[in-house]
C-alpha cells in the first residue's frame, strides 16, 4: 500500500458540495496548502473565539507536515529513512501505533514500509529489489526508539493526513468550537450536518453524504499512475476498486482503511467494516458502479 510521497498520495476525491450552518451563525473559512494539496477549515463562532482557534490549527498542520515530510531533510521522517533509526516524539510514536494497528487490521495491506517501491517506480528503476524491502513486521519501535530493517524507508502518506485532521479537530474542540469542518484531504466534522460530495476521478460525482460528528476519507488508485501501475501499491496485491470511501469515527482510521480497502475484495471489506465498527463504505468498481455497505 502506498501513495505519492508528501506531494499528495491521491487527488482529492471527496469535495465539499455545500456548507450548511444555522442562519444566525458566523462562519469563518480558511484555505491553504499542506501535504501538497489544497486544504480548508470552516469554523462557526464569534471572531474572538475562531481567530485563536484557527491560528492553533494552522500551527498543528505545519508541525505535522514538518515532522512527516519526505522532502524536508530535517524532518523526523527524512532522518529516520536516512539513518534507519529515530528517537520519536510522542506524536511520531502515536502515528507509529496507528500505522501498526492498521497493518494488523488489514492483514498487511496497509504497510507504511512501501516507500522504496514507490521510489523505484517513480524513478523508473526495476521494482523487484525494492519490493523485497517491504514488510512492517520488520520494523521495531517503542516510545523511545524506532529501528528500520536494512534498506527500509517509511511513508505515512496513507494516514498522516487523517492524523492531522483529527489533531486539528481536537484542537478546535478544545477552543470551545462545536460547528467545524476540517478538510486536510480527509474530512472530519463537528456539529453539522455538513453536506459532502463523493466523486471518482474517472466517473465524476457519484454520491452525496451528510456528515456529523465523524470522518470521511476516500482513496482512488486511478488518480495517479506510476508507469504502468496505479499509485496505491502493494508488493503482492492490486487494486480491486476505482474509489473507496470510508466513514468512521476518526479520520486517521478512515484514511488508513480506505487506502487498504482499495486492494480488498468485497467480502474482506465487509468483514473489516464489522470488525472495525465502521459507519459506511462506498465502493466504485471499474465500470463506475456504486455500491454502499
Amino acid at each position: 500500500m502506498t501513495h505519492a510521497p508528501l506531494t499528495r498520495r491521491r487527488f482529492l476525491t471527496v469535495t465539499a458540495a455545500a456548507v450548511c450552518l444555522p442562519a444566525a451563525a458566523t462562519a469563518q473559512s480558511w484555505q491553504g496548502r499542506a501535504f501538497g494539496a489544497d486544504i480548508a477549515l470552516t469554523l462557526e463562532g464569534p471572531a474572538e473565539q475562531t481567530r485563536p482557534a484557527l491560528e492553533a490549527a494552522r500551527k498543528i498542520i505545519r508541525e505535522v507536515e514538518d515532522e512527516f515530510s519526505l522532502y524536508d531533510p530535517a524532518s523526523s521522517m527524512s532522518r529516520l529513512n536516512a539513518t534507519g533509526q529515530l528517537t520519536p516524539s510522542p506524536r511520531f510514536h502515536a502515528l507509529m501505533q496507528h500505522a501498526d494497528r492498521a497493518y494488523h487490521d488489514t492483514g498487511g495491506l496497509f504497510d507504511a514500509t512501501i516507500q522504496p517501491l514507490w521510489r523505484a517506480l517513480a524513478e523508473g528503476r526495476d521494482p523487484q529489489k525494492a519490493a523485497t524491502l517491504i514488510g512492517w513486521h520488520r520494523v521495531a519501535f517503542d516510545d523511545s526508539h524506532v529501528q528500520l530493517a536494512t534498506g527500509q524507508a517509511l511513508s505515512f502518506n496513507g494516514i498522516a493526513q487523517g492524523f492531522a485532521t483529527d489533531l486539528v479537530t481536537a484542537s478546535l474542540k478544545a477552543h470551545g468550537l462545536t460547528e467545524t469542518l476540517v478538510n486536510i484531504g480527509e474530512f472530519r466534522a463537528q456539529g453539522g450536518p455538513w453536506q459532502l460530495g463523493v466523486s471518482d476521478p474517472v466517473y465524476g460525482m457519484l454520491a452525496r453524504r451528510s456528515l456529523s460528528e465523524g470522518a470521511i476519507a476516500t482513496s482512488s488508485p486511478c488518480a495517479m499512475q506510476l508507469g504502468t501501475r496505479k499509485h496505491i501499491l502493494h508488493p503482492t496485491a492490486a487494486p480491486h476498486w476505482s474509489t473507496v470511501s470510508v466513514e468512521a469515527a476518526t479520520a486517521t482510521q478512515a484514511d488508513a482503511l480506505s487506502t487498504a480497502m482499495v486492494l480488498m475484495p468485497e467480502a474482506q471489506i465487509r468483514q473489516l467494516k464489522q470488525a472495525a465498527n465502521l459507519r459506511r463504505i462506498l465502493l466504485v468498481d471499474g465500470q463506475g458502479n456504486l455500491s454502499s455497505l
